[in-house]
C-alpha cells in the first residue's frame, strides 16, 4: 500500500471551530495527505461560527458546549448516522486526536471492525484539573488515558520530552514522533515592525516581555502574572505584550494592569506581533509541543519557558533561551532581568533560535505520520 491508496478517518474534538495549535496541526496533516492522493474524512463537533475553513471533508459530530467553557464543544458519542457514514467510507485506519467520548466510541468501532488505530497526543489533559481546583482527580485521569491508549495500535507525540513522559506513565510501548512545523514566511525576524510597537505604547529601546496564546488558566497565566509582579518589585524596566484572547482575559488584566493587549492575531499580522516581542515568557506545562515557543524562535525571539514537555525539546538552555522550574517565580524573573540588562544577549539567543527553527519543515513532519499509518496497517495484516 502507498500513501495515495489510504482512506483515513480522523476524529478530532476541535477541528476548526476554535483556532489552536492542535487543530492547525491536524488541518496541515489532512492537507498534506490530500496532496499525496489519500482520502480523508474528518469527524468533529462543529459550530455555526468556525474559526477557519477546514481542510478536507468534515462530518459534524453531535456535541454540547462544555460547561464554563462554552467556546468548546464536547462530543456526545457516535450515533447510527455516524457509524453508517464510517461503514460507507470503509477506512484503512482510524486516527483519534482526542480521548473524548467520540474518540472512545471510534476506538471501540475500529476494534470491532479490525481496523488499526493511531492516537495522537496534543495536550496534557491530565494536568487540566489542577488549574480549576480538582487536582486530586489527576491520577484517575491518568488511569483513564492509559486504558484508552493501550487499546490503540500505536500513538504519536510531538516531542522527545513528551514521549519520555508517556513512557513513564506506561501509556504505550509503540510511541512515535509527530513533531510540529512552522511557517517561515509568516514567522520571521523580518516581520518586526517598530511602528506597530509604538502604536501600542512600546518604545524602541524597551524590552517587551510577550505572552502568546489563548488566555486560559491552563496556559500558566497566573505564573506569568506573578513573574511580572516580581519584575516590577525589582524595578526591572520592561513592557508586557499580550497576544491572544480568551475567557481569562479579565483575570490577566487585573493581575497585569500595565500589559498591552494586542488581541487575537492571525496570518502575517500574527507574525508581526510575535516579532514585536523581545522575549517570550511561556510558563505553560500543559502542552505536548510548544507551538508558540517555536513561532517565537522563528521570529528571532529568545524564550524563557517552563522546563516541561512543551518547551524542553525546543529550547536549548543558554543558547536559544532558558528553561526554568515551572513554578519558580524568582528564576523566571532572574532570566528576564538578565535579558533586560543585556540586549546583545537577547539578540544572540534570538538568532540562534531562528536558526534552530529552520529544522522544522511541515511536509517532512507530516510524511512521518503517513509512514506510521502504513506501518501499523501492514503490522495488523500480518497478525
Amino acid at each position: 500500500m502507498k500513501v495515495s491508496d489510504l482512506r483515513v478517518a480522523l476524529f478530532s474534538g476541535n477541528y476548526n471551530y476554535v483556532r489552536d495549535g492542535a487543530n492547525q496541526a491536524l488541518n496541515r496533516l489532512v492537507d498534506y495527505l490530500l496532496r499525496q492522493g489519500a482520502q480523508v474524512r474528518v469527524y468533529s463537533p462543529t459550530t455555526d461560527t468556525p474559526a477557519f475553513e477546514p481542510a478536507g471533508e468534515l462530518v459534524s459530530l453531535p456535541s454540547v458546549p462544555i460547561p464554563g467553557r462554552a467556546e468548546y464543544q464536547f462530543s456526545t458519542g457516535l450515533y447510527s448516522r455516524i457509524k453508517a457514514n464510517l461503514e460507507e467510507f470503509d477506512p484503512h485506519i482510524v486516527h483519534i486526536s482526542s480521548p473524548d467520548v467520540a474518540g472512545h466510541r471510534a476506538l471501540t468501532w475500529a476494534r470491532a471492525h479490525d481496523i488499526p488505530v493511531l492516537a495522537s497526543v496534543h495536550t496534557r489533559f491530565e494536568t487540566y484539573p489542577r488549574y480549576y481546583g480538582f487536582g486530586f482527580i489527576e491520577p484517575a485521569f491518568v488511569a483513564i488515558l492509559r486504558r484508552f491508549y493501550h487499546r490503540c495500535d500505536a500513538i504519536v507525540a510531538p516531542s522527545a520530552s513528551m514521549i519520555e513522559e508517556l513512557r513513564e506513565q506506561d501509556m504505550h510501548h509503540d510511541i512515535g514522533t509527530w513533531s510540529r512545523g512552522v511557517d517561515r514566511h509568516v514567522f520571521t525576524p523580518a516581520r518586526r515592525d517598530l511602528e506597530w510597537r509604538r502604536s501600542l505604547g512600546i518604545g524602541d529601546d524597551e524590552m517587551a516581555v510577550g505572552f502568546l496564546g489563548r488566555l486560559v488558566l491552563e496556559k500558566g497565566i497566573d505564573i506569568f502574572a506573578e513573574a511580572m509582579v516580581e519584575l516590577r518589585n525589582r524595578q526591572v524596566p520592561h513592557q508586557v505584550l499580550v497576544i491572544g484572547e480568551g475567557p481569562a482575559k479579565d483575570f490577566f488584566r487585573d493581575k497585569v494592569p500595565e500589559a498591552k493587549f494586542a488581541g487575537f492575531q492571525q496570518g502575517e499580522d500574527l507574525g508581526r506581533a510575535v516579532a514585536g516581542m523581545d522575549v517570550l515568557l511561556n510558563p505553560s506545562v500543559t502542552e505536548t509541543f510548544g507551538n508558540v515557543t517555536l513561532e517565537a524562535m522563528a521570529c528571532g525571539v529568545p524564550v524563557v519557558a517552563a522546563d516541561a514537555t512543551g518547551a524542553s525539546s525546543l529550547v536549548i538552555e543558554g543558547e536559544t533561551g532558558h528553561l526554568v522550574s515551572p513554578r519558580d517565580i524568582g528564576a523566571y524573573a532572574d532570566k528576564l532581568a538578565a535579558y533586560a540588562a543585556d540586549p546583545a544577549l537577547r539578540q544572540a539567543h534570538g538568532e540562534a533560535g531562528a536558526r534552530r527553527a529552520d529544522l522544522f519543515d511541515w511536509d517532512t513532519i507530516n510524511g512521518a505520520v503517513a509512514d506510521t499509518y502504513l506501518r501499523i496497517i501492514a503490522a495488523r495484516k500480518k497478525c
